[in-house]
């Protein structure tokens, strides 16, 4: 027994005197040791009907719904190797410095991973490249514990629809390690198109920083539903590229658009939903908390020739009124959006490119990751946008928000409701 709580207790299995018909073998040797997969012991199909009885019962428990009107999972197409994006912790142990994944339940302990089971071989390689480069540079890991050491994290972005990889290694304040050398290594996989280097100089475990550029492409190119997208380091995207596409397939048939509608993609990311219903409605209007993913969007706008589709950086909540009448109102009518779009958040769009549409909506605050999206896009000092969290219970308050302002249907509303970042989970975001 490992926790006990008013209403429930937990605990961690000792010895299996004889296995359900629901248990499988976990394939991987990491297993149940490491804190990224909690399931791989059971059967998929339980997995699926374990989830959708979890929120049937948060709909009845909490929502107060007796009856929810659920439709049937969607399920995976695949259960493994799915992951287009990963972090790594490194540690250290007796040969050197290792990467892996926090142990099961453990802030404090990081379990040396020889092979993951969510991303690709290419993943794994790289990641073991960069261990043996550590090693052979004798660099220290970080320790979370008493606060010393150097190395931090190490992050991989996968398209996996066009073969491209991203690599941002996050250190301790300080610049201690041979560039060349970490390039050179990386230069070996073909697939690295993007290397970056980040510092985190405070205790907390975060890898969403501004980034140094050490070689490559600023960004790696992934397609989805027929169109290409530009991610960065820190914008947002689905972390299973297949289920991605299956999700705004389901998203524009649900919006059932005619062409006559004005689309608003609230938590919008780099803008993958909006640019793919940007086909078949008359105006897409995108906000998001993260400069650096309206940036990517307006990037991929114009990559894919959409001239439909307008994004701002700004919150939700703080957004909405400004958007719809900036958007012409519940009422508008084709000219007056079209209007908008032409209008852009500034009296006058310069020469200099998207990154002056950025310009909208939020008061100048401080913070880390924004000052290095505002210095990478060029804007001036006062210009960037506010930037925080939103939890879950902030989007809900945004979607109904929006609803009661006219701007969505239902379904869309659902949209903004159930799209507000996750925390990540400790070994896999």
């Amino acid at each position: 027994m490992t926790k006990v709580r008013r209403n429930h207790a937990e605990a961690l299995t000792v010895e299996v005197l004889e296995p359900g018909p629901e248990r499988v073998e976990a394939p991987c040797a990491h297993y149940p040791a490491c804190g990224g997969c909690r399931f791989q012991d059971l059967a998929y199909e339980a997995q699926v009907a374990a989830k959708a009885e979890q929120v049937a019962d948060a709909l009845r428990r909490i929502g107060g719904v007796e009856e929810p009107p659920l439709e049937p999972i969607v399920p995976a197409e695949e259960v493994f190797h799915y992951r287009n994006k990963l972090e790594y912790s490194f540690t250290a142990t007796p040969d050197g410095p290792a990467l892996g994944f926090h142990k099961a339940g453990r802030w404090d302990e990081v379990l040396d991973i020889r092979k993951c089971w969510l991303t690709t071989d290419l993943g794994n390689a790289v990641r073991d490249a960069v261990r043996e480069w550590a090693r052979a540079e004798r660099l220290e890991p970080y320790d979370q514990g008493d606060h010393t050491g150097y190395l931090r994290h190490l992050v991989l972005r996968e398209g996996r629809n066009t073969g491209q990889l991203l690599v941002q290694l996050v250190t301790a304040e300080g610049e201690r390690f041979d560039r060349d050398e970490l390039v050179e290594v990386l230069r070996r996989f073909p697939e690295v198109r993007s290397i970056h280097w980040s510092e985190n100089e405070s205790q907390a475990e975060v890898t969403n920083l501004p980034t140094t550029l050490l070689w490559g492409e600023d960004a790696i190119e992934e397609e989805l539903c027929g169109l290409r997208f530009r991610v960065r380091p820190n914008a947002f995207l689905q972390t299973n590229t297949k289920m991605a596409e299956r999700l705004y397939e389901l998203a524009g048939e649900y919006a059932g658009l005619t062409g006559d509608e004005t689309v608003y993609d609230l938590y919008c990311g780099i803008g993958t939903i909006g640019l793919t219903l940007a086909r078949d409605a008359l105006t897409v209007w995108g906000v998001e908390v993260s400069e650096e993913s309206v940036a990517c969007a307006l990037e991929n706008a114009d990559l894919n020739g959409i001239t439909n589709a307008a994004f701002y950086a700004g919150e939700v909540g703080a957004s909405i009124e400004e958007l719809r009448d900036r958007a012409g109102g519940r009422r508008s009518r084709r000219p007056a959006a079209r209007r908008a779009l032409r209008q852009g958040p500034a009296p006058a769009r310069p020469a200099g490119g998207v990154a002056n549409r950025l310009r909208l909506l939020q008061p100048d605050h401080a913070g880390r990751q924004r000052q290095g999206a505002r210095e990478r896009l060029g804007l001036p000092a006062g210009t960037r946008a506010a930037g925080r969290h939103v939890p879950a219970h902030a989007a809900r308050r945004d979607g109904r928000a929006a609803h009661e302002e006219g701007l969505t249907k239902p379904s869309l509303c659902r949209r903004a409701a159930l799209s507000a970042p996750r925390r990540r989970p400790q070994s896999a975001q």
